[in-house]
């Protein structure tokens, strides 16, 4: 069953009811999440399946908008079968939720990265239902909001890129779908690069050490969750940690990190905006900005101030973002920018080492 464009466009306004498969092979599990999702008028569930195989053959034939996926289940886990999965469902959301996805559990860094949108611990014996009845819905409603007010697909880029060595720091912020970003953008980073970058991902900070040893394989550089007055050095990365912001300080031969905690307009911890904001004190014309994947509008007051001091600034695109939230708050506020996948940001900025 083939949904018309309208249909599409009525589902992301809240007109139609949002199409939800489950795939979990708990017939208990599936029961408690239809259910869940039973009180809102926004979701319907037309699918529930045991297996990733069933669930591909009902792919086959029907639309969602998002995929409710447990990993541990017999025959294909569900990481193992994540990719497939992805393509099978033709753009929906998959939501892992599964008891794998506990706090600081690495399945969740990895099904992140394989291209999950977001995951949700599933409730054990004795753990309230209506803790996790009210994230699931929280979760999904954040899912399916529209991308952004700029529906753009293709955008031609704008024509503000430096030219080679131009820049000495790159500094990155990203949220829901970043992980998955990242790993494109920083693949396509050869080892031979050595311009050290700054990473502000929205994950709490149990998250972050498996975070950082997930990115240095990724990269193929060392990375390290920042601590406060950490040196900043050449060919290493830098996360912030999911209890403090991380901003840059100059000191006098180079540059160092500091850690705050000052609540920030937007509301996030850790946060864009301060990053990119000291950022572009420091380096002014020699800083790169980078916005990926995420929800609401961090980064874009940061990154106002990047390009007020002559940085240079990319987004990521919104076909390929879960989420076009934090790179559409960009344009919106009509900050020059140039808009690419993750891939072309990472072959973009290869091209600009220092020599």
């Amino acid at each position: 069953m083939i949904a018309t464009r309208t249909q599409f466009a009525d589902r992301a306004t809240g007109t139609l009811p949002a199409r939800i498969l489950i795939v979990d092979d708990s017939a208990v599990a599936r029961a408690v999440m239809t259910k869940v999702l039973a009180v809102n008028a926004r979701f319907a569930v037309t699918g529930s399946v045991p297996t990733v195989k069933s669930a591909l053959a009902f792919l086959l034939n029907n639309n969602v908008d998002v995929v409710l996926l447990d990993i541990e289940m017999p025959g294909i886990d569900g990481l193992s079968a994540l990719p497939e999965l992805l393509i099978a469902a033709r753009g929906a959301h998959v939501l892992i939720v599964s008891t794998a996805c506990e706090d600081g559990n690495a399945a969740t860094i990895q099904a992140l990265a394989l291209g999950a949108a977001d995951t949700l611990e599933k409730p054990g014996v004795g753990n309230p239902l209506a803790r996790f009845s009210e994230a699931l819905s929280e979760k999904l409603e954040r899912l399916l909001e529209p991308k952004g007010s700029n529906v753009v697909t293709t955008r031609p880029p704008v024509d503000v890129a430096p030219t080679a060595g131009d820049f000495d720091l790159v500094a990155i912020g990203a949220s829901t779908g970043g992980i998955h970003a990242l790993s494109h953008l920083l693949r396509a980073i050869p080892a031979s690069f050595q311009l050290p970058i700054l990473i502000t991902q929205h994950l709490p900070a149990s998250f972050m050490p498996y975070f950082a040893t997930q990115l240095a394989v990724l990269a193929g550089r060392p990375c390290v969750v920042a601590t406060d007055h950490l040196r900043i050095r050449p060919g290493r990365i830098y996360i912030a940690p999911g209890d403090a912001h991380m901003v840059v300080v100059s000191i006098g031969d180079g540059a160092a990190i500091r850690l705050k905690t000052d609540p920030v307009a937007n509301g996030c911890m850790p946060s864009v905006d301060p990053m990119f904001e000291s950022v572009a004190k420091v380096f002014g014309a020699r800083a790169m900005a980078v916005v990926l994947s995420g929800m609401g509008r961090d980064g874009s007051a940061g990154a106002e101030h990047v390009t007020k001091n002559g940085g240079s600034l990319l987004v990521q695109d919104q076909a390929s973002s879960v989420v076009w939230g934090m790179p559409g708050a960009v344009i919106d506020r009509g900050i020059p920018a140039v808009i690419m996948t993750p891939q072309e940001i990472g072959v973009f900025l290869a091209k600009q080492r220092r020599p």
